[in-house]
């Protein structure tokens, strides 16, 4: 098996060095912090981000650069805003394939995680990683499927490196359209948090996500994505987990602003990245220059960043101009 180095200590990060030290594949795992890399590994766990799962000893935890090149595959698993930056630290590491685990869209460029990867590694196989995948779940080694995009020959071989009798890995060719559904939906997921913070029921989460599905689908399109990739794993299927589920910091994100909480009050008052506070600023310049209706993602973002009332927001979105469902 190839030796694989992790880097990003998040929750998602440490649950996949976790996944592939249970295969006995050598792994490391990277923190851009000294001092709790050195807390994760004299303690075997990381309570910011995973708490209360056990880190195995088999696993290199380092922030060093030079402990963390040589692997055969490096797994991205960084906030969007901080990929580049962080991959450039590695440019002299012989990484032979370099996977990406990032959801969100470069706000400056407008780039996806594997776009600024194959910048920086322009001679390494690419791929993105997507799909509905709660980090603590996985690390407790609940039943999970998700979905591996990039060339076929490539993403075979790491097919087979990442999957379990746990963890389920599915590819596409279409890395476009799995990079943007894992982006999206963390915009569609802060709507359904809003939801939920203004106290509505499932016919409003039901509407949420179908119509946040049709113009992720739209959006998608345009870009050169296929729409069936948004009725997969890491379109429909990431977008109903991070809308539901209790752990997802998006959903937390928007029943906070829901309840009356500014953006700004909650951002500030989390250690968690939440992408997509970020991301739907991205999308609103995406959906402007291909001229395509996001109304969702457009209220999300006045909420955010406008400071529009989250109840004003719902009401303009229901007395939209009538129109055929598409």
């Amino acid at each position: 098996m190839s030796k694989v180095t992790v880097i990003g200590d998040g929750g998602w990060g440490t649950a996949l060095a976790i996944l592939l030290d249970s295969k006995g594949i050598e792994t490391t795992l990277w923190s851009f912090s000294p001092e709790y890399a050195d807390y994760i590994d004299k303690h075997r766990e990381n309570p910011k981000f995973l708490k209360g799962i056990r880190i195995p000893k088999g696993i290199k935890v380092t922030s060093e650069v030079s402990e963390a090149s040589g692997s055969g595959y490096a797994v991205f698993v960084v906030p969007c805003e901080y990929l580049g930056q962080t991959a450039k630290r590695f440019i002299a590491a012989d990484f032979k394939n370099v996977i990406s685990a990032t959801k969100g869209i470069e706000y400056d460029t407008l780039m996806r995680p594997s776009e600024i990867l194959s910048g920086l590694f322009p001679n390494t196989e690419i791929g993105a990683l997507s799909g509905p995948s709660i980090a603590y779940e996985v690390a407790q080694k609940v039943p999970t499927a998700v979905v591996l995009a990039g060339s076929r020959g490539h993403m075979k071989e790491a097919q087979e490196i990442l999957t379990t009798d746990r963890f389920r890995i599915y590819t596409s060719d279409d890395i476009t359209g799995v990079e943007l559904g894992g982006a999206l939906k963390n915009v569609i997921a802060i709507a359904a948090g809003i939801s939920d913070g203004l106290g509505f029921g499932t016919n409003t989460k039901a509407a949420i996500l179908t119509r946040g599905l049709a113009e992720i689908t739209r959006l998608g399109e345009r870009m050169g994505a296929k729409a069936d990739t948004f009725r997969g794993l890491s379109g429909m299927g990431d977008l109903a987990t991070t809308c539901i589920s209790p752990r997802s910091r998006n959903r937390w994100l928007g029943e906070e602003l829901g309840k009356g909480r500014s953006a700004r009050e909650v951002l500030e008052g989390t250690e968690m990245v939440v992408e997509g506070a970020a991301t739907c600023r991205a999308v609103r310049q995406l959906a402007d220059k291909y001229n395509v209706e996001m109304p969702i993602s457009s209220k999300v973002y006045e909420v955010i960043y406008e400071g529009k009332n989250a109840a004003e927001a719902v009401t303009e979105l229901m007395t939209r101009d009538l129109k055929i469902e598409d």
